[in-house]
């Protein structure tokens, strides 16, 4: 029943996960664009308003003209909305997945069983929160003592990159590359959210008060919001990969992991640039950003080609079966060896009558067929009492995770490459309870694939 409950709650978890993210992520995509966007205001009234910048946008049948005030607007309207909301429900929403799907599991999914000195659960846990809060507080750090500087921008930008690159290195060094790829989507979102919770509204909230009472509006509240917004926009693309690569095994089973995840990431943060910078090229403001574009793709082109997978070793030949001799040509049987009777161990046993019987013939030598696998080999009669056990109950007749079956010697040899990553490079399945499995077992699917992944 714990896991029925658990398996709903990360439905419905991961269902609101989905829908405030696409909200927070379709805000804060659309707000750079109108940053971006923003062109003088040509009416007088606007200028006279402290509007500066406007824009004129068509959508859904009817026409938009959203302005932005330099600082503030002479008074506040009665209704002011908010955008914050999808940004604190997507993090609180996130994070009970997380809780459900790996801390609750973290001896499973946070402690890699191949490593006899891995830690252990709790140890994990709390590694595994320090990530999310430590990156925090020397990302925050870094914001406050470079950002308002000259070319601070640049130089935050640069020292986070840094940071990104180590924490890249330890998380798949300390967790199980699933976990890590997923920790460090997790440790930037919860520096995004944290950029809203702590910068953002704060400073926002600063400037509401500020008018409601007439007092001056100090600008350094929107200039810290608007620097941590632009940081958010370039981590999007880094996380929505990080939370995708779960579904995709190659990537953080690779031994080079965490130069996949940061490879990754930087192209992402790169293809993220060009559009950015896009808006502004369409108003005349900067040169066309195609080269962001073009690193972006490169390295995602590299990073694939790189990655790509060994093709599947062809099958050992099979021994050639011992040739048949005629009777004719069949040499004379040699004399028997005399035999001391010092070396004799045993009598020969007595035929009815007293007689001595005829010695046994030796047994026939076993068939090809019948020998099992040279060379440490596994064939495929041993290895299907072992998909019978522990795979077809998932992937047979009745039921087919992710539209595999594995109840035919076809479908196996379809999926032998599947099998092999999610059994023996993975170590992740039978799903929910990978302990199931003994290394012997593991090791035995390893040589049947190795030696042809042969069905015959």
């Amino acid at each position: 029943m714990e896991s029925y409950i658990l398996d709903w709650a990360n439905l419905l978890l991961r269902w609101l996960h989905v829908i405030t993210a696409i909200a927070w992520v379709g805000s804060s995509f659309y707000f750079v664009f109108l940053d971006s966007s923003l062109t003088p205001p040509v009416d007088d009234d606007l200028k006279k308003q402290g509007v500066s910048g406007e824009l004129w946008a068509v959508h859904g049948g009817g026409f938009y003209h959203p302005v932005k005030f330099n600082v503030s607007p002479p008074k506040l309207p009665d209704h002011l909305h908010w955008f914050y909301w999808e940004s604190y429900t997507t993090w609180l929403s996130g994070f009970a997945l997380l809780t459900v799907s790996y801390l609750w599991n973290a001896k499973i999914y946070l402690v890699n069983p191949a490593d006899p000195n891995a830690m252990g659960s709790a140890a994990a846990i709390a590694s595994a929160l320090a990530f999310l809060v430590v990156f925090w507080l020397l990302y925050d750090g870094i914001c406050r003592v470079f950002g308002q500087k000259k070319n601070g921008d640049a130089t935050v930008g640069a020292m986070v990159l840094v940071l990104v690159c180590i924490a890249a290195f330890l998380a798949c060094h300390i967790f199980p590359g699933q976990a890590a790829f997923l920790l460090m989507g997790a440790m930037l979102a919860t520096s995004m959210s944290a950029n809203v919770f702590f910068w953002i509204i704060p400073g926002q909230r600063t400037v509401v008060k500020a008018l409601k009472e007439g007092q001056p509006v100090d600008p350094i509240h929107g200039k810290r919001g608007k620097q941590r917004s632009v940081h958010n926009t370039y981590f999007t693309l880094p996380v929505l990969f990080a939370m995708l690569s779960n579904h995709y095994g190659w990537l953080y089973s690779h031994e080079l992991n965490w130069l996949v995840l940061i490879l990754m990431m930087f192209a992402g943060a790169a293809i993220r640039q060009f559009f950015v910078m896009r808006h502004g090229f369409k108003l005349g403001r900067n040169a066309h950003p195609w080269p962001y574009a073009l690193v972006g793709v490169l390295v995602l082109i590299g990073t694939a080609v790189w990655l790509k997978p060994a093709p599947a070793p062809a099958a050992a030949p099979a021994p050639a079966p011992a040739a048949v001799q005629s009777p004719a040509a069949a040499p004379a049987p040699a004399p028997a060896a005399v035999q001391s009777p010092a070396a004799t161990t045993e009598p020969a046993a007595a035929a009815p009558g007293g007689d001595t019987a005829a010695p046994a013939a030796p047994a026939a030598p076993a068939s090809p067929a019948a020998a099992a696998p040279a060379d440490g080999a596994v064939g495929y009669a041993q290895l299907a009492p072992f998909l019978q056990q522990h795979c077809v109950v998932c992937h047979g007749a009745a039921l087919q995770q992710k539209n595999v079956r594995l109840d035919s010697p076809e479908q196996v040899k379809a999926h032998a490459q599947q099998i092999y990553q999610q059994v023996v490079q993975l170590r992740k399945m039978p799903f929910g309870n990978p302990g199931a499995l003994s290394d012997d077992e593991r090791g035995m699917v390893k040589r049947w694939y190795e030696s042809g992944a042969s069905v015959n």
